[in-house]
C-alpha cells in the first residue's frame, strides 16, 4: 500500500513552520484530528458540556471499538485514560503481586515505570531484577527464561525505549510469560502509530499507549488494554461511581469491563481527537506507515553516520523510527536550540529517562531525531546539512 504523501502533507498544517522530526515526543497532528478537537470544543461552548456529550454519544462510544480493532483486542478490554503513564500505572498498582515477589524488567526501562517498581518494592518487599541484553542490545530471551523461578510475580518491559531505536522482542517475552503463567505488562508508548500492534499475538496481559507520539493524536490521551482473563482479578487502586457504581448503602459494584479504571469526568474533546487519530492511521495504512517511517529513519542513520564526530547509539537487530546519537564536543541541548533557529526540530534524551541503560553504556545527553511518514528525504538531508553548518 502506497502513501499519498502529497495528501498527507497537505493535511499536516504544522509542516508550514519548518521541519519537524520529533514524532517520538509529540508528532504533528493531521488537520482532521485538529478539527475534531476544535469542533467538539466549539459545540460544548454552544450547547453545554452535557448536551454536547449527548449529541456526540455514538462517536464518543466508538473510540473503544476503534482502539480495540487497532491492536487486535475487544472493546471491553479497553480503558481510555489521560496518558500512557496513567494507563500503565493503573495496571501496575492494581496487579495482585504477592509480597516478596520478583519483578523482571529490561535494561532500557523507562524512568516512570522504574520509579513505580521502586515505590511498590518498598511497600510490598518486592525485588527488581534486570534481565541482561543480548549482543545486539535487546532484551536477552534466554537470560529472561533463565531468571524465572516461582517468585517471579511480573514481567514488565518497554517495547521501544524512549532513548533510541531499539525494538525489544515483545512477542518472545509474551511466549515465555505464557509458558510460566506470569503476568506480562508491556509499555507500548513509542510503538503505536509506527508499527503493527497485535496484543493477542504478542501475548501481553496489559498494554499501555499514548495518543500524542507516532499515533498523531492530541496530548492528554492514552489507553490501557487489559486481557479479559485478568479483568475480574483487577481491582483499581482508586475508584469512583463510574468505575464502581454505588448500588446500596454499603455496597458498590465494579464494572465488568476495563472501564472500571476510568473516572466519570474526562476530556470528551480529546477522546474525539484520539478516535480520529486512530482512524486516520488506519486509513493511511499502518503497514505502509511502518515501512516508510523505518525507511526514513534508516536513511537518517546512514547520512548521520557519514558526519565526522557523530556517534549513532541505536541498539538492536531491528531499529525503529527513533534515531539517537551524540556529537563529540557538542552540547546536545545547545545543538537542538540552534537547529530550532533553522526551523529544524529534533529533541534530546537525558540520562534520568532511562538511567540504567545510560549508566551501562556511559552515554551523554543524546540527540533524538524521529521522522514520521509525513516527512521527506529532503527534510532528512536538511537536518544533516543543518548539523554540519553548526559544527
Amino acid at each position: 500500500m502506497n502513501i499519498d504523501l502529497e495528501k498527507v502533507r497537505s493535511e499536516t498544517p504544522g509542516l508550514i513552520n519548518g521541519i519537524h522530526l520529533m514524532a517520538c515526543g509529540s508528532s504533528l497532528m493531521p488537520k482532521p484530528v485538529i478539527d475534531a478537537v476544535i469542533n467538539y470544543t466549539v459545540l460544548e461552548g454552544e450547547v453545554g458540556g452535557y448536551e454536547a456529550e449527548a449529541i456526540k454519544q455514538e462517536e464518543l462510544d466508538s473510540v473503544y471499538d476503534t482502539v480495540a480493532q487497532s491492536i487486535g483486542a475487544q472493546r471491553h478490554e479497553i480503558a481510555i485514560l489521560e496518558n500512557a503513564t496513567v494507563a500503565w500505572m493503573n495496571a501496575f498498582y492494581a496487579l495482585p503481586i504477592k509480597p516478596g515477589s520478583r519483578i523482571l524488567t529490561s535494561e532500557a526501562e523507562y524512568a516512570a515505570n522504574y520509579v513505580a517498581f521502586m515505590a511498590r518494592a518498598k511497600k510490598d518487599a518486592l525485588t527488581i531484577d534486570i534481565v541482561p541484553s543480548n549482543a545486539a542490545g535487546a532484551l536477552d530471551l534466554e537470560q529472561l527464561e533463565y531468571q524465572i523461578d516461582d517468585r517471579v510475580g511480573l514481567i514488565a518491559i518497554t517495547w521501544i525505549p524512549t532513548n533510541g531505536g531499539l525494538v525489544n522482542p515483545a512477542e518472545g517475552v509474551g511466549k515465555i510469560a505464557k509458558k510460566y503463567k506470569i503476568p506480562f505488562l508491556l509499555d507500548g508508548c513509542q510503538a503505536v502509530g509506527q508499527m503493527v500492534v497485535d496484543v493477542k499475538k504478542i501475548g501481553c496481559d496489559f498494554f499501555s499507549a499514548t495518543g500524542r507520539k507516532f499515533l498523531r493524536g492530541p496530548r492528554g490521551t492514552g489507553y490501557l488494554y487489559i486481557s479479559e482473563t485478568w479483568l475480574e482479578l483487577m481491582h483499581p487502586v482508586m475508584i469512583d461511581h463510574f468505575g464502581a457504581p454505588w448500588i446500596a448503602r454499603e455496597k458498590y459494584l465494579l464494572r465488568e469491563d476495563a472501564r472500571r479504571f476510568e473516572t466519570w469526568e474526562n476530556s470528551y474533546a480529546l477522546r474525539v481527537g484520539l478516535n480520529c487519530a486512530v482512524n486516520y492511521a488506519a486509513e493511511v495504512g499502518i503497514e505502509a506507515i511502518h515501512e516508510r517511517t523505518w525507511s526514513l529513519a534508516k536513511y537518517c542513520r546512514n547520512l548521520l553516520g557519514e558526519v565526522k564526530g557523530v556517534h549513532l547509539t541505536d541498539l538492536g537487530d531491528q531499529k525503529c523510527g527513533i534515531v539517537s546519537f551524540y556529537i563529540e564536543g557538542c552540547d546536545s541541548v545547545e545543538l537542538v536550540s540552534k537547529l530550532a533557529n533553522l526551523n529544524i526540530i529534533i529533541g534530546t534524551s537525558s540520562p534520568p529517562s532511562t538511567l540504567i541503560d545510560f549508566e551501562i553504556r556511559q552515554l551523554p545527553v543524546l540527540l533524538r531525531a524521529s521522522p514520521h511518514y509525513y516527512n521527506t528525504h529532503n527534510e532528512i538531508e536538511s537536518l544533516v546539512s543543518g548539523i554540519k553548518s553548526i559544527l
